[in-house]
This record gives C-alpha cells, structure tokens and sequence, in this order.
C-alpha cells in the first residue's frame, strides 16, 4: 500500500479478499491482512476491532451486491407476480452461479465463512423470504394466486428451490439443465399458487 494512502474499510476487505483467495478462510486475521497491506494491526482494529469482526464485514460484502438487484424484481409490479416469481427464482440461480464460476476459490471460502457468520446468513435468507413474500403477496391482492399467508407460501417455495440456490447445491448448478429443471419447479410451483378459475 502506497505510503500516505488512507486505510479504508473498502481496501482493508479488498485485502481480507485476497488473503481468503489465495490461503483460505482461517487466514483472514487482522494480522494477516495488516501485513499483506504493510500496515501495523493498529491501523485495521480502528475499522474492525476483531478477527469476527473482519470476518462477518467479508461476508457481507458478498452476499450484499446483488439484494438490490433481486429486489428490484421481486417489487415491479408492472410485471405479473407469477413471470415475477420465476424470474426472481432464475436471478438467484444466475448470481449464484456467476459467483461460483468467476472465482471458485473465494466462493468455497465464503460457503465457511457464510456457515461460521450464522447471524449475517439468517439475515440473508430473511431478507430473501421478504421479497419472496412481497411476490406472493402482490398475487395474492391481483387474484392471480390462493395463498392464506404470503409468509408461509414463501418459507415453502424457498424450501422447494433449495437446489437452486443453497450453497450445498453449487457442485449441481453447471448441469446443463440446470435452469430447465428450474422451471420446471417453478411451473410446478405456480400450479400450486394459482387461483382457480372463477375464485
């Protein structure tokens, strides 16, 4: 790091990035970081204060880039909750799979991290039923679907999809049929949420 150049938080996690990339997860110590960046540890504690503190900031800089994203889907309501509910599906699986084929190294060192960070990964998947919800609930006002709780049909199609986005599942996500199998859970899916006819 060039002398005189200001420690952000940004360069620290840039940093921690590079560290996870090239030694794994358990080397992303302030230590370690402070060194591959010329600094004393001082300098990385004044932006975060502890190895879990590092740690938990890594992980959110991943999983945070693509949220507004997904939002943005899941609350446009010029499009129909049901082709909403199938493209927001598909973009998970996209980002997920962009994720682990752009850099694999990084990817299998965020699933410990994202496993040690319990807390940041609860957060994530609340925020992702959220917006699963908001789907369902904007069909459920349309009379596109029957659905008594828009909360609980979300926690159920979130279950259905595990495949699809669960980091357990990204060894399955290069199958060339990977987004046919997709939609045809999706079809399966909508089935189960439509309205009948005349309801």
């Amino acid at each position: 790091m060039p002398t005189g150049t200001p420690l952000s938080a940004d360069t620290i996690l840039s940093a921690a990035e590079a560290v996870i990339r090239r030694h794994g997860p358990g080397k992303a110590t302030v230590v370690d970081v402070a060194r591959a960046l010329g600094v004393s540890h001082t300098a990385v504690y004044k932006h975060f204060p502890t190895k879990q503190a590092l740690r938990e900031a890594v992980t959110r800089r991943w999983l945070d880039p693509n949220r507004d994203e997904l939002a943005a889907v899941a609350h446009d309501d010029r499009v129909q909750p049901a082709r909403r509910l199938r493209s927001w599906l598909h973009l998970v699986l996209s980002t997920k799979q962009t994720k682990a084929r752009e850099d694999p190294e990084l990817f299998a060192a965020y699933a410990i991290l994202a496993a040690e960070c319990s807390d940041l990964a609860e957060g994530h998947v609340k925020d992702l039923l959220a917006q699963l919800a908001a789907i369902v609930a904007a069909g459920v006002a349309d009379g596109s679907f029957a659905v008594a709780d828009s909360a609980i049909a979300a926690r159920a199609i979130f279950d259905a999809t595990t495949l699809f986005h669960s980091l357990a599942h990204a060894h399955e996500w290069e199958a060339q049929a990977i987004h046919d199998d997709l939609d045809a859970v999706c079809t399966l899916l909508l089935d189960g949420l439509t309205a009948p006819e005349g309801q």
